[in-house]
Order: C-alpha cells, then sequence, then structure tokens
C-alpha cells in the first residue's frame, strides 16, 4: 500500500535499520533471497498454510502475515499436510480456543516426524499468555517460531530467525511499544476490508483476558487511518470495517483526542466509499453523538453489536461493565428511537460465577424486550489470571448447560422474528462469495443479514438489489430484484 514497489531493489550491505517499519522492509527482502536461494534445490515454491482462530482483530493481523509471507516469494495453500511452513493464529478468549490449537498440535507432531523440514509457528493471543508460551517450550519443542500480539508487525525479522537458527524462537514482549504503519497485507477480499482504528482494551471485565494479552488501549491517528482508507478505496475496496476492541472510547490516548463518531463523519467524506461498518460498541461509552452521527449518515450500515453480557444489574456491576439492565434498556430505547430500522446484534454469558436463577431471568427478559436480529450466546468460561477466575461460587455445569439451552431457544425465536421483519422487501444485497452450490451468490445487507440467491460469479464485490423471499432465522433466500415479479 505505502510500503516499496519492489522489495528486491534494498540494500542488504548495510546493518538493518533501526526504525520502523524499514527495519522490516530490510528483512522482508533478506528472507525473499533465502527463499530464493532455497528454491534452486526444490522442484515447487516454498508453501504456507494460515489459519486464524478468533475474532476479526485476528483476521487483520493474519492479513499481514500472510502479506509478508507473500512478498517473500511464498505461495499460499489450503493443505495443512502440503505446506512447508504451518501458520496458527491463536486465539483465548475462552478454553475451547486453547484446546482447539493443542489439539491441532497433536496431528502436527505425527505430521512433523514424516516432513522433518516442515515448520510450524504459533503467533497471537494465546501465546501471549506466559503460561501457554512456556508449556510450548517445554512440551511442544518441535514447534519452530512463537510470538504474541504485540510484536505482530516483527513478523519478518522473526521469520528469517526461525531459518536461520536450528532451535526454537520464542519471541514476546511484556508490553507494546508502539503502532507499526504500512506494512505488506494480504486482503481476504478485494472489496471489503478491515481497519484497525485502535489496540488494546482498558475495560477490565472480570472475566475476560483480553486487556492482559492485547494491552492498555492505543489509538491509531486520524490522518493514518484516513490514508489507509483511502488507499484501499483506489485499489476497489467499497466497504470498510472499523476495528478496535472497544470502539466508543477511540481517541481518548491522542495528543488531540478525537471522538469516535468525528472519526466516522471524516471516514464517510472519503468519496468512492459506499460503506461503513465497526465494531465493537461497549453499551457504557455509545454517545448520543455517536448515535446522531449513525443515523444522519448514508453510508454507515445501520447495524451496531452491542454486547449485553448479562441482564442482571448485579452481575453486571460484578463484571465492571459500568451500566445495569436499566441503563442498557434506556440505551436501546435511544437508539431505535433515532434509527427505526436499526439491527442491533449481542453477546450473552451464561454460568458466570454466582449467576441465579433470578439473575438468569433477567437476562431473559432483555432478550424478550431488546428484539436483537441475533445474539451470540456462549458459556463462560475461566480465564486463568482473571478475576472472576478464582471465584467459588462456580455454577454447576450441568444447570448453565440447562440455562444455555433455554437461552438458545429464546435467542432463535426472538431473532427469527426480527430478522423476518425485511420479507418481500427489496435489499441492496453486497455480494461476498460463491456458494458451494454453482450458480449461489450469498452476500450481505447494510443490516448484515445473509442473503443467498441465485446469480453469476461476475457480480461478486458488486451491490444487487435482492427481493427477500424467505426468511430463515439468521440468513434469506431471494432472487435479484429484476426477476421478481411486480419488481
Amino acid at each position: 500500500m505505502f510500503y516499496p514497489n519492489d522489495f528486491h531493489d534494498i540494500d542488504l550491505i548495510p546493518e538493518p535499520p533501526t526504525e520502523e517499519p524499514a527495519r522490516q522492509y530490510y528483512y522482508i527482502a533478506l528472507a525473499g533471497r533465502k527463499l530464493e536461494a532455497l528454491g534452486r534445490d526444490r522442484n515447487h515454491p516454498y508453501r504456507y498454510f494460515l489459519e486464524t482462530f478468533g475474532c476479526q482483530m485476528n483476521e487483520k493481523q493474519s492479513e499481514v502475515v500472510a502479506g509478508i509471507l507473500d512478498e517473500i516469494g511464498c505461495v499460499r495453500t489450503d493443505s495443512e499436510e502440503k505446506a512447508d511452513l504451518a501458520l496458527y493464529n491463536t486465539c483465548t478468549v475462552r478454553e475451547n480456543a486453547n484446546l482447539k490449537v493443542y489439539g491441532r498440535l497433536g496431528r502436527l507432531q505425527n505430521m512433523k516426524k514424516h516432513q522433518p523440514d516442515k515448520r510450524i509457528v504459533l503467533f497471537g493471543c494465546m501465546m501471549q499468555e506466559k503460561e501457554e508460551a512456556e508449556r510450548i517450550r517445554t512440551d511442544y519443542p518441535f514447534v519452530n517460531l512463537v510470538f504474541g500480539t504485540h510484536n505482530n508487525y516483527k513478523f519478518a525479522e522473526l521469520f528469517c530467525r526461525m531459518m536461520e537458527e536450528g532451535r526454537q524462537v520464542i519471541d514476546l514482549q511484556e508490553k507494546p511499544d508502539r503502532i507499526v504503519e504500512e506494512l505488506p497485507t494480504e486482503r481476504n477480499y478485494s472489496f471489503k476490508a478491515g481497519v484497525n482504528i485502535m489496540f488494546g482494551c482498558n475495560n477490565f471485565c472480570s472475566y475476560c483476558i483480553v486487556p492482559y494479552v492485547r494491552g492498555r488501549e492505543r489509538s491509531r491517528e486520524p490522518e493514518a487511518i484516513l490514508k489507509e482508507i483511502r488507499s484501499l478505496v483506489e485499489d476497489g475496496v467499497t466497504e470498510v470495517m472499523l476495528l478496535g476492541q472497544n470502539v466508543n472510547s477511540y481517541g481518548k490516548t491522542l495528543e488531540h483526542p478525537v471522538s469516535f463518531a468525528r472519526l466516522l463523519s471524516l471516514v464517510e467524506e472519503i468519496e468512492g466509499l459506499h460503506r461503513i461498518r465497526f465494531m465493537t460498541s461497549h453499551p457504557k461509552d455509545l454517545s448520543d453523538e455517536l448515535i446522531d452521527v449513525m443515523a444522519k449518515s448514508h453510508k454507515i450500515c445501520h447495524h451496531l453489536h452491542l454486547p449485553m453480557q448479562s441482564g442482571s444489574s448485579r452481575l453486571l456491576k460484578d463484571m465492571n461493565r459500568h451500566y445495569s439492565k436499566e441503563d442498557y434498556l434506556a440505551l436501546v430505547e435511544k437508539i431505535r428511537a433515532a434509527i427505526p430500522d436499526i439491527s442491533l446484534t449481542t453477546d450473552i454469558m451464561v454460568g458466570y460465577p454466582g449467576e441465579t436463577q433470578e439473575d438468569f431471568a433477567d437476562t431473559l427478559d432483555v432478550v424478550r424486550q431488546a428484539d436483537f436480529d441475533t445474539a451470540f450466546t456462549f458459556i463462560y468460561s475461566r480465564r486463568s489470571g482473571t478475576p472472576a477466575a478464582g471465584r467459588p461460587d462456580q455454577v454447576p455445569e450441568e444447570l448453565v448447560k440447562e440455562r444455555f439451552d433455554s437461552l438458545l431457544a429464546l435467542v432463535q425465536e426472538k431473532g427469527r422474528a426480527a430478522s423476518s421483519r425485511f420479507t418481500h422487501t427489496v435489499q441492496e444485497v453486497l455480494v461476498e462469495t460463491e456458494s458451494k452450490e454453482e450458480g449461489i451468490l450469498t452476500g450481505r445487507t447494510q443490516y448484515n443479514l445473509l442473503v443467498h440467491f441465485p446469480g453469476s460469479k461476475e457480480l461478486l464485490g458488486k451491490y444487487v438489489p435482492v427481493c427477500l423471499e424467505e426468511c430463515r432465522g439468521f440468513y434469506y433466500l431471494g432472487r435479484m430484484a429484476a426477476d421478481c415479479e411486480g419488481h
């Protein structure tokens, strides 16, 4: 995007630069020449397999790693077995995410016995936990490279170390020291892209490990964000997703503070940009200014992800969420008054320590009143090092499962009813993928609803008017408006 057109032109005779990102450009060039030399003795290019666990922030970081590997001269493959380099961007929000990684490592260990030259890389949130990184060091010595969330930008440099050193390389930073811009990125889509506007989190919810593995909040300068989006638009992007652990607190750490609502207004002014999305919003500091900007905007999608976690004021206080059940419902009412067609989605946790039947009933009550289009429901997962993990009043597993099933049934019932309000309307759909079934396309409305409809793959990346004919809960079946009677 803003990096050199040809890394082959970089002079490798002097010592590596100390400033970033020039230092990483140097190592991209160095790694590329190392692979060129390696390739002379091979009958195929150096292939890599990359899998991402977790959130869209992780997806964005994986795009940077993929972009660097592409510049180095590696070729991506969907085959874990055929890859010379296998990389895994890890998540640690819930215990199950960690278990997935260890399950994968068991298979990779056996694979590496038959492919001793295969290199394995683990990075991301799970690796930022000291205990997990130490376990990899002692129990999984066949893993070649480990790094965390704070030094993702150093991947080219770490790749060179891994290729040069005949031992396991573990490189972790305890705290983030900088935001490094202008690194190569391999986007998953040509027409839409995620854009980081901030990193880290200052909320310290009692159940959440994110502030410990991603660090404290750091906002990017608005000029850097706008520059990146303009460049993306010039490259064919028409929809951007602004990313942060809590976008509502964007700009507070800047030398000259800028509100998130103001940033959205600046992004809206970019010509050629058609849609703006963002996530995630914390209810405690969603401002009237932001609601007003969304209501007046012609580009900001009318979809808001507003994590609730629990409907119990007592538990919300214990979780350190800084709002009550009544506050949350009042906010929902205020949003709907300003933006009547808004699509609201949320996160809901079941089984937080000390949760009583009365607390759970409050959660169900909010679901009945708020009319969420979708709610992402999950069972509380004890994360080591968080305040909630040490609580003695953990809820029995059988009771949690019973409550979870009850919540899920209500969420599906209410979600189907809320989503079906668009039946027999024509909506603009951004076509994203072609289904496994040939001739069936999949896209999203501005309300973040999935739509499947017949069409040709030439429509990928385009905005198409689609008649939504049948609601199937959280997705629609439809036809292009020109093919529908009466349109």
